[in-house]
């Protein structure tokens, strides 16, 4: 069996007790990559520093919604320069998040269109932060629609906004979420959403799925939310993490050869 975890947040200071050990037992865990996601540039050699010495981690690289007012024109210049390294798959998270409002919106706004730009010129995949902001959000996406590819990270929207996405040709992307007692609306989505057009991710050290609720999460963790998954949708677990799997190298563009094993189907 193979997993991906298509969200991960590696460089937080809460894995700095164990990070080398976690990682090292990823292939016990049936992780085979994990993205890991940085969200300002201006701390991005931290990521690139986890490309360089572990072979299973990939990132992707990008100025959150959250720090959007202190984005300026030199952090795109940064974001271009870090995605050269052969291993920087996508630009990311970006988007607009107007639950927390730490930005104003119309600076979210012209932001995530700018980078949007930037990964088009780029031909890359973007990892979007969208929350409560799907308005906005189609509007801007439907700007860029020609090029556009990419993932709708912790997705939390209607069916109907899932199926307007994927017209687009962006991923579906579940995480923990859909473990929690209270998400019985997003269960219904992911029960619905195509598995061709889903990936999987844990957004760790965050949104920990059931039954681990109160801890630290992590990729190896990714396994519960594929479980749900796979109850959501009567599917073996085995068919969602193989189908997921694959879902993650098209939406990243990655070989598949590379990442084969010979204890994969097992």
């Amino acid at each position: 069996m193979r997993l991906f975890d298509t969200h991960a947040h590696l460089t937080d200071e809460r894995f700095d007790p164990d990070r080398e050990a976690l990682i090292a037992s990823f292939p016990e865990k049936n992780v085979r990559l994990v993205m890991d996601i940085a969200c300002d540039v201006r701390e991005a050699g931290e990521t690139m520093a986890l490309l360089d010495r572990y072979p299973p981690i990939y990132a992707a690289v990008g100025m959150h919604p959250h720090i959007a007012a202190e984005t300026e024109l030199c952090h795109l210049d940064g974001i271009k320069a870090f995605a050269a390294h052969e291993k920087v798959m996508a630009i990311g998270e970006i988007g607009l998040d107007y639950h927390y409002d730490f930005a104003p919106r119309d600076v979210q706004k012209k932001w995530f269109a700018l980078q949007l730009e930037l990964a088009q010129e780029l031909n890359l995949p973007v990892c979007l932060h969208i929350r409560e902001a799907f308005a906005d959000c189609m509007d801007i996406l439907r700007a860029h629609k020609a090029k556009l590819k990419g993932v709708m990270h912790c997705y939390s929207g209607s069916l109907e906004t899932a199926y307007l996405c994927m017209d687009m040709g962006l991923f579906i992307a579940f995480g923990g979420a859909i473990t929690f007692e209270n998400a019985k609306k997003l269960s219904a989505v992911a029960a619905r959403v195509p598995l061709e057009r889903i990936v999987l991710e844990t957004d760790c050290p965050y949104l920990t799925p059931v039954p681990l609720r109160g801890r630290r999460n992590d990729p190896t963790l990714v396994v519960h939310t594929a479980e749900k998954l796979a109850a959501l949708q009567d599917r073996s677990l085995e068919e969602v993490a193989e189908v997921t799997f694959q879902n993650g190298l098209r939406l990243f563009e990655m070989k598949d050869s590379l990442y084969s094993t010979e204890n994969s189907a097992k």
